[in-house]
């Protein structure tokens, strides 16, 4: 079935006004970059990113890749910095507070007055900037006509870099709050900002907090969460949604549910890629991003007939099978679409889980007739998962599942007989019980080759004190039989022929869930376990829709040095002691025009004892430095999580330097209880 492409696109040349001040209703001020079509007298339509990653260094060498397209296309393109981020005044005291999304409305109103905007405005962004484009929309300002979110949620305890199934997530919850932590630090830019910059540098990291510490202080769904989750009221928001995600990223379950959730017109996509935009996606194959955005602009800001309102309800990547390993760049596969949600070619295919086995229905025989599995998990499972939230590097994806496998209880079918194809969020169904009032589930979909090995399909958590709601956990009884049910990350996956389909279940899962306060054993009972594959015939009709590739990036005076992810896993059997390593590093960014220079790093570890739970540690270090000439500045950054049967425990410490010279330092400690976790 054919889609209408996107139409071709003029090339304008290009002005930027590289800073440009909003005044917001409080007096602070918002510092913005402008990219407009230098040959157009004639007010246009706006596209806004709105973020807190700098627009100056930070993003720059992505921002023109956006903005300078759209300009290039014809629209006023504009990258603003969050009140307390880069330039703009004040300080971000937390992940979409209030503040951000009244001024994110001021920013509205002010591009509406402007000569060169016709009051006619798109939001875009990836994460951050796709998040709070929703919860704008929310607001339902009448400037705001469209929106594409990337990488983002409608449900911000659901599926966040906080939580996950009601489980603390270790590999991300305080690893975030530390890059927070440094990026909220760094200083305005004295050309920019002029010479009270260093005052204000020294007022921002006086006041800015740790938001880790209000992440845990809320570890049920309350009204915090609920706040910026649009899930709450989807019939808010009235502007076109693009929603757009990648099976390697952890948001993509969003995708599908504003499909369903959304009464103003909506469309969704969903690529091979991490946490990326898909025209820099890796894995591959990337796509012409930009196109489809202008599709989406043309419409719903111009009113042109481009074809976005009759592109089906959802495109997306289906994988075809690949040796493990082989496809670590691009993925082979091809689209495919359904012109509705839920889609009616998409049936749930059962596995029942026996003893070892995943059986089809009418071979599992009576579930009473299996053992028990007792899971007493060593704590250092889940070292192969890779990261939650991966931005495409080889250190960031899942490695071969067999140890992991090997150190769980799992249940695997026989040899496929033929290719099967699954489009949708597997779930697994268990009864189980444990010796302890708090307990957790982790639980891997897996495909296993003939030649043995184990590729990550999705996964689920599930603390099992929230096994029925998370704004209202309740302990365990202990020897009590439950039936619960573990969702598990939306998929797009084509099982071979030959292949085996694997359940592995563990109560214990490092780095990604923090573990259980106490030494537990959950009890797996033989009570018909189920696994539902939401399967997808493939139907040549129906699949295939074209996909132009990206076009060359416009030009940019900036020099950029990558440094490649890495990541070890140190295991000390003496001690019982394995340690996770994890370096990143936006490399270096030089801006030929100025000279301004930005480098970071970043440093996670995780390090647990198999047989302790109180022994997980997770530590991290952040450096950003800053420079132009003799104007020098740095960040550094530690922060360190522990915990006990009771509570847990943040350090963190904060130093600048100027030239070289420790010019301020901080430090506190936190201690906050746990809650049913």
């Amino acid at each position: 079935m054919h889609h209408p492409d996107p139409a071709p696109r003029p090339h304008h040349p290009v002005r930027v006004l590289r800073h440009v001040w909003i005044p917001m209703r409080d007096g602070v001020r918002l510092a913005a970059r402008v990219w407009l079509p230098e040959d157009v007298t004639e007010p246009q339509p706006a596209i806004l990113e709105y973020i807190p990653y700098r627009k100056n260094d930070g993003t720059a060498s992505r921002d023109v890749t956006l903005h300078g397209a759209f300009a290039r296309a014809g629209y006023a393109a504009l990258r603003v910095d969050c009140r307390g981020s880069g330039d703009s005044e004040g300080v971000m005291l937390d992940e979409y507070h209030q503040d951000e999304l009244d001024d994110a409305v001021d920013i509205l109103a002010w591009l509406e007055q402007q000569e060169w905007c016709d009051g006619n405005v798109a939001m875009i962004g990836k994460s951050w900037g796709g998040f709070n484009g929703l919860q704008v929309a929310a607001m339902n300002p009448p400037q705001l006509k469209a929106v594409v979110t990337v990488c983002s949620t409608d449900d911000r305890y659901h599926d966040d870099v906080h939580y996950q199934g009601g489980a603390v997530l270790a590999s991300e919850m305080l690893p975030w709050a530390a890059t927070m932590l440094c990026y909220n630090a760094r200083p305005q830019d004295p050309e920019v900002y002029g010479d009270a910059w260093r005052e204000e540098w020294f007022a921002r990291m006086a006041r800015t907090p740790s938001y880790l510490d209000t992440w845990l202080g809320h570890q049920r769904r309350d009204a915090y969460w609920r706040h910026g989750s649009v899930i709450e009221n989807p019939e808010a928001i009235t502007a076109a949604v693009l929603t757009v995600g990648g099976w390697a990223d952890p948001y993509r379950g969003a995708v599908r549910r504003l499909l369903g959730e959304l009464t103003s017109p909506a469309k969704g996509l969903i690529g091979p890629w991490a946490h990326t935009y898909p025209h820099q996606a890796e894995p591959g194959p990337a796509m012409d991003f930009i196109g489809e955005c202008l599709r989406w602009f043309g419409r719903y800001l111009r009113g042109e007939d481009t074809g976005a309102d009759r592109l089906p309800a959802l495109r997306a990547w289906m994988p075809d099978p690949a040796p493990f390993g082989s496809d670590s760049e691009e993925r082979p596969g091809r689209w495919v679409v359904e012109e509705e949600l839920p889609s009616p070619h998409i049936h749930a295919r059962e596995f029942a889980l026996r003893g070892t086995a995943a059986l089809p229905p009418e071979q599992a025989g009576a579930p009473g007739a299996q053992p028990a599995a007792q899971l007493r998990s060593p704590l250092a499972v889940g070292a192969a998962a890779g990261n939650v939230l991966q931005f495409g590097d080889l250190a960031g994806r899942p490695g071969d599942q067999s140890a992991d496998d090997g150190r769980s209880h799992t249940f695997t079918s026989a040899p496929l007989t033929e290719r099967l194809e699954i489009l949708g969020e597997p779930e697994v169904e268990l009864t189980v019980s444990a010796d302890r009032p708090r307990a957790q589930l982790a639980v891997r979909l897996c495909e296993v080759t003939p030649d043995g090995a184990s590729r990550l399909v999705t996964t689920g958590l599930l603390n099992l004190t929230h096994r029925d709601s998370h704004a209202e956990p309740q302990p365990l009884e202990p020897g009590r039989q439950y039936r619960v049910t573990v969702p598990l990350f939306l998929t797009g996956h084509a099982f071979a022929a030959g292949s085996r389909v694997r359940v592995s279940v563990s109560a214990s899962y490092w780095p990604w869930m923090w573990p259980s306060p106490e030494p537990v054993t959950v009890t797996v009972l033989p009570e018909g376990g189920t696994l539902r594959l939401p399967e997808r015939p493939a139907d040549p009709a129906r699949d295939g829709e074209p996909t132009a590739l990206p076009t060359p990036d416009p030009p940019a005076a900036l020099d950029v040095t990558e440094v490649p992810a890495t990541r070890t896993v140190r295991w000390d059997p003496v001690a019982r002691e394995q340690v996770v390593e994890m370096t990143f590093s936006d490399g270096t960014t030089v801006d030929l025009t100025d000279g301004l220079t930005r480098t970071e790093t970043e440093l996670n570890r995780f390090r647990i004892r198999e047989d302790d739970p109180a022994s997980p540690v997770v530590e991290c270090e952040r450096t950003d430095a800053i420079s132009r000439g003799s104007w020098d500045t740095e960040v550094r950054t530690y922060s360190r999580m522990t915990s006990t049967v009771d509570d847990f425990h943040v350090t963190n410490r904060l130093v600048a330097l100027e030239g070289g010279r420790e010019v301020f330092t901080r430090s506190w400690e936190t201690t906050i209880p746990r809650d049913e976790v």
